[in-house]
């Protein structure tokens, strides 16, 4: 069952168009990845489906609810963890979650049944009366996913969640985010940490405002990146490249970190042709696996595949 359903959502500012003509749908408990770089139209595509700007044009239906004609019920329905703005600084950790409780309409035995269970998931039973500025980044952030839950929601917007955030704190926090979908919790993450998309069921990847490219991770590199993959260690991409230059089947080569991602079909694809091409030895060629900088580099480099 979807409970996000989007038809042609455009938003324009002036002449330019942020949000060009987006359609997709999200089922319920699944983790949907709105990826792309700053700018893209990300914030703005969320910014339209929790209810807090209206689109220039086409529609869209949050939780069942019309996002232009009941944006109310559409506020009431979800939670939201802004980019910009999730928590007050200098109130305490416990002093936000009252907060953000009575704001959500919680009272009595339920609000503090709900901000126990909010400092349980965020780890900070013990740091309650704490100043949230005094938190570390990835905490302060999980207080927030936390305060965003508060109402039990049966949707969650989560809008670059994860920026600044170290990456073992990154990792902790998607722990939490998977542990809220297997319990039913519907997950619209936008981030342009592409590594952080492989935690998704389905990606779908902003470009310019817009969609270009929608699919799980694995689909999306069977399309996006054919052939195999190697990882070269030793030689830089440049000479990579023009050792490679006239071979047949050479589809891709990048630098990734200390090596080079040559992606190949064909003979080339035995790690021992490709060796014996580039004049190394079997031990300096691993296969890898393509990854969705891969694929995002991929679509930015075929524009004209993407908007077929």
């Amino acid at each position: 069952m979807n409970v996000i359903e989007v038809h042609d959502l455009t938003k324009k500012f002036g002449a330019f168009t942020a949000v060009d003509a987006v359609s997709f749908a999200v089922g319920r408990g699944e983790i949907f990845g709105y990826l792309g770089a700053n700018g893209a139209g990300k914030s703005t595509t969320i910014r339209m489906l929790c209810g807090l700007m209206g689109p220039t044009s086409g529609h869209a239906r949050v939780a069942g609810h019309d996002i232009e004609r009941a944006p109310r019920a559409v506020k009431q329905s979800i939670g939201y963890m802004s980019q910009r703005f999730s928590l007050y600084l200098d109130l305490t950790v416990e002093e936000n979650l009252v907060f953000f409780a009575g704001a959500y309409g919680l009272a009595g035995e339920r609000r503090r049944t709900r901000v126990a269970a909010a400092l349980a998931l965020a780890g900070l039973g013990d740091r309650r009366r704490a100043l949230t500025r005094d938190l570390p980044g990835g905490t302060r952030q999980r207080l927030a996913l936390a305060s965003s839950l508060l109402h039990e929601p049966g949707i969650v917007f989560l809008d670059e969640p994860t920026a600044g955030v170290d990456p073992a704190s990154r990792r902790e926090f998607w722990q939490v985010i998977r542990a809220l979908a297997r319990a039913g919790t519907t997950v619209f993450v936008t981030t342009h940490h592409l590594d952080e998309a492989e935690y998704c069921d389905r990606v779908g990847l902003m470009v310019d405002g817009r969609l270009v490219a929608l699919d799980t991770p694995v689909g999306l590199k069977r399309t996006w990146v054919p052939g195999t993959v190697h990882a070269v260690a030793g030689p830089s991409a440049r000479e990579v490249a023009a050792a490679l230059a006239g071979a047949d089947g050479v589809l891709q080569v990048e630098p990734f970190g200390d090596r080079v991602h040559v992606r190949v079909s064909g003979p080339l694809a035995d790690p021992a042709a490709l060796a014996a091409r580039l004049g190394l030895p079997a031990g300096a060629i691993d296969e890898a696996e393509a990854t969705l900088e891969d694929v995002f580099l991929a679509v930015v480099a075929r524009p004209e595949k993407a908007a077929s």
